[in-house]
């Protein structure tokens, strides 16, 4: 599939030069190129959700690779998996449903079951397990013995199954694509809404008179609070600026011209307004398994503050920034540095930054992540719901399957 593999490359290089920025449009992105892998990819007549799923991971491992960072392409390629497993189990299951096995014990019943053979327990059995992974010796030993328990039928009758069996198994494949493509457009609905379904709880969280803080500029604080001036709310934000790249004061800006009074205060002065705070309101790069928050710089310090003064921390993310994995070391792991020139002017500095001589002395290090543990976190919101930080691990698990934790597959030695 070249006009697929082509759309891998370009989202690919995308990733890799940081053009797509904020996880809601990489989410979206990831979720629509898997989309249209999974429609061009070719299924046989068994093992559809194997063919699926490898495909998916193949696409998978390139587009995380691109850009470790960006937790929310991971989480969208396990949450295709999870899809594409949920759907052939849901087939599956409707397929044993239409076998028709009753356990009853009348003579009528005894008499039909002697006409037409039922199909035993190992044959359902095999049958479920082959969904999933290529046939072995024992699936095929056990398909051997149940169609020699069968009685002999003529040729015609056994040719005439043998081309039912197989329309059946193509048309199975055809649903089960269907049926993923379905759920992954309606994954996407939900990643393009879900900055509106958490606005839709502002109502509930926000109260008159109130002051809130929150640090830099999100897309999902300021649907938040908008909504909740939609609602006849009159309440002030305080913004800190969110240094070195300034993004508060575009979200104070927008804020203004909606009404809401706005106050812009230097991150180093949270400590010092936290006193006059009601609430902390702040967006999330990632929320982990464990409920900690990768967040942007400077939100640890804002954390603290509050924790310190009692100030209920609120984090906003929608379903897709929630990610299955545990922080291991999180400052190193799960970080990048950015651009020397956010903080300093190179051509100033140019002597004391050439390592090249013995001059260069002076270096400059801008992560661009901050992890706040769960302890510090009051409340989470997202599209589904407000949810205290030791429920984030059960309703993660609703998202993601374990075997799909580990995207990359590893590599089969042979003998």
């Amino acid at each position: 599939m070249p006009d697929v593999q082509a759309l891998v490359n370009e989202f690919v290089n995308l990733l890799k030069k940081r053009k797509i920025e904020g996880s809601q449009a990489t989410a979206k992105q990831t979720a629509e190129l898997l989309r249209s892998v999974i429609s061009h990819q070719r299924v046989p007549h068994t093992n559809q959700a194997t063919s699926l799923i490898n495909a998916v991971r193949a696409v998978g491992e390139q587009i995380i690779d691109a850009n470790p960072i960006e937790l929310s392409v991971g989480n969208i390629v396990r949450r295709v998996l999870h899809i594409i497993r949920e759907e052939d189990l849901s087939l599956v299951t409707d397929a044993m449903a239409g076998f028709g096995m009753s356990a009853t014990s009348d003579d009528e019943d005894d008499v039909d079951r002697d006409d037409q053979p039922a199909l035993s327990a190992a044959a359902v059995a095999a049958a479920a397990r082959s969904t999933l992974r290529p046939p072995s010796l024992q699936t095929l030993l056990e398909d051997v013995t149940d169609s020699a328990a069968l009685p002999p039928t003529p040729s015609s009758t056994g040719d005439s199954d043998g081309k039912s069996r197989s329309v059946e198994k193509g048309t199975r494949g055809r649903k089960l694509k269907h049926d993923v493509i379905e759920a992954v457009n309606e994954l996407i609905q939900d990643i393009t809404s879900c900055h509106e379904q958490i606005a839709e709880q502002a109502v509930e969280h926000i109260h008159q008179n109130e002051v809130i803080l929150t640090l830099g500029s999100s897309k999902t604080v300021f649907e938040f609070l908008c909504a909740a001036k939609e609602k006849k709310r009159s309440f002030k934000v305080v913004v800190a600026e969110g240094a070195p790249r300034y993004r508060g004061h575009l979200l104070a800006k927008e804020l203004a011209a909606r009404g809401l009074q706005s106050t812009v205060i230097a991150d180093s002065a949270c400590f010092a307004m936290i006193s006059r705070v009601n609430m902390v309101i702040i967006g999330a790069h990632a929320v982990m398994a464990n409920g900690g928050v990768i967040a942007p710089i400077g939100l640890h310090m804002v954390a603290l503050a509050a924790h310190r003064h009692a100030v209920p921390f609120v984090v906003l993310a929608g379903s897709h920034k929630l990610c299955p994995l545990y922080p291991h070391n999180p400052h190193v792991l799960l970080n990048e540095l950015r651009s020397p020139s956010e903080l300093l002017d190179f051509g100033e500095f140019s002597d004391l930054m050439d390592s090249a001589t013995s001059l260069g002395s002076l270096y400059v290090v801008n992560p661009a992540f901050d992890y706040v543990p769960p302890d510090l976190v009051s409340l989470f919101i997202t599209d589904t719901g407000g949810h205290n930080p030791s429920y984030m691990y059960r309703l993660i698990a609703d998202y993601y399957s374990a075997d799909d934790l580990v995207v990359k597959q590893r590599p089969t030695t042979g003998s």
